[in-house]
C-alpha cells in the first residue's frame, strides 16, 4: 500500500468521522416533537428526558448497529472472495426471525413458556436463533474447510428456516403485525443496555477481525497461497465466522433484519480507496455507521410525525446504489 493510499484511507476515515458527529447530533434533533424539545430541554424535563432517553440512544444505537453491519460485510465478502457476500449469508438472518417469531408463539401457550420468553426477551431469542442458525450452516457444512460448502450450506440453512417461520406466521397470524416490525427492521426501541451491548460487540469483533485481517488478504490471493505462506486457514476460518456470527447476531437482534448496509459499505469504501483487508475493516465499520444513522434520520424526518421503517429505506437507497454500480461496470464489460 503506497503512501497515496494511505492518506485516501486517513481522509476518508476522517470524512467518516466527522459525518458521524454531524448525524449524531442532526439525530437529536429529528423526531415526533420537532426541533422544540431541543430548545426546551434546559426548562422542560419532558423535553430533557426525549433528548437523553429516546433520541441519543436510539441514534447512537444507530451508529453501532450500522458499524457491526459493516464490519460483517467486510469480513464476509473477504472469507467468501465474494463481493455479493453480505452479513446475513450463514443463516443468521432467518434464524433471527425464526427466534423471534418462536419466542411470539410461546407467549400464552403455557404460563411456563410465558415466563421462559419473558425472561429471555425477544432480542435474546434473535441472538440464539442467528448463533443457531450459523452453528446449523457450520454442521452441514461440516466445518469451514470448504468455502464453497459453507456458502451453500447458509443458503440452504437461509430458505429452510425462513419456511419455517413462513409456517409459523401462518400458523399464528395474530403475531405477524409484531413480527413485521421486525422483519422491516426498525431502530426504535433501542436504549441504553443495547447500546452497551452492542458496543461491547463491536470492541470484541474489530478487535479480532483486525488481528485476523492478515488472512483475508492471504486469501484473496487464493487458497493455495495462503496456505504456502504458512496460514492456518481452518482456524482461522472459524474464528472469522465467530466474528462474523457475533456481530450480525448482535445487530440483528437490537434492531431487526436492515438490509444492503453490510453489503453496500466496503463496496463504498472500495469505490474510494483501494487498501488492505485491516483498513478496509475499520472504514467499512464507519460508513455502515454513517450509512445507517443517515438513514435512521431520514426515516424519522420524511414522513414526520410517522416514521418510515428504516430497513425499507436502506433496502431501497442501498439497491439502488447496487443497481446503479452494476450497470456501470456491465458498461465497461467488469464485473463488481
Amino acid at each position: 500500500m503506497n503512501k497515496a493510499q494511505r492518506r485516501q484511507a486517513v481522509w476518508l476515515a476522517s470524512l467518516l468521522l466527522a459525518a458521524s458527529c454531524g448525524l449524531l447530533l442532526l439525530g437529536i434533533t429529528v423526531g415526533s416533537t420537532g426541533f422544540e424539545s431541543v430548545a426546551n430541554m434546559q426548562r422542560d424535563p419532558q423535553a430533557m428526558q426525549i433528548i437523553w432517553e429516546i433520541r441519543l440512544p436510539r441514534t447512537v444505537g444507530a451508529w453501532l448497529a450500522g458499524a457491526l453491519l459493516g464490519l460483517a460485510g467486510a469480513v464476509a465478502q473477504g472469507l467468501f472472495r465474494n463481493p455479493l457476500a453480505d452479513p446475513y449469508l450463514l443463516g443468521s438472518a432467518s434464524g433471527a426471525s425464526l427466534g423471534v417469531a418462536l419466542a411470539m408463539a410461546l407467549f400464552g401457550v403455557s404460563p411456563l413458556a410465558t415466563q421462559w420468553v419473558a425472561r429471555l426477551g425477544l432480542t435474546g431469542a434473535a441472538f440464539l436463533g442467528a448463533v443457531a442458525a450459523v452453528l446449523l450452516t457450520l454442521l452441514l457444512a461440516k466445518g469451514v474447510q470448504h468455502t464453497l460448502r459453507l456458502l451453500l450450506a447458509g443458503v440452504v440453512v437461509g430458505v429452510v428456516l425462513g419456511a419455517v417461520t413462513s409456517l409459523i406466521l401462518l400458523l399464528t397470524p395474530d403475531i405477524m403485525q409484531a413480527m413485521q416490525a421486525f422483519m422491516l427492521g426498525t431502530t426504535a426501541f433501542v436504549g441504553w443496555s443495547a447500546c452497551a451491548v452492542m458496543a461491547w460487540a463491536f470492541g470484541i469483533s474489530l478487535t479480532a477481525a483486525w488481528l485476523m485481517s492478515h488472512v483475508l488478504d492471504g486469501l484473496a490471493l487464493g487458497e493455495a497461497t495462503a496456505q504456502s505462506l504458512g496460514l492456518k486457514l481452518p482456524q482461522m476460518r472459524a474464528a472469522l465466522v465467530a466474528v462474523l456470527a457475533l456481530s450480525t447476531g448482535t445487530a440483528v437482534a437490537q434492531t431487526g433484519l436492515i438490509a444492503f448496509v453490510g453489503l453496500a459499505a466496503p463496496h463504498l469504501v472500495r469505490s474510494v480507496v483501494k487498501t488492505t483487508h485491516g483498513r478496509l475493516i475499520v472504514l467499512s465499520s464507519l460508513m455502515g455507521a454513517v450509512l445507517l444513522t443517515g438513514a435512521d434520520v431520514m426515516a424519522r424526518w420524511l414522513m414526520a410525525p410517522q416514521e418510515l421503517p428504516v430497513g425499507v429505506l436502506t433496502a431501497v437507497l442501498g439497491g439502488g446504489y447496487l443497481l446503479w454500480l452494476m450497470h456501470r461496470h456491465t458498461g465497461r464489460g467488469a464485473g463488481l
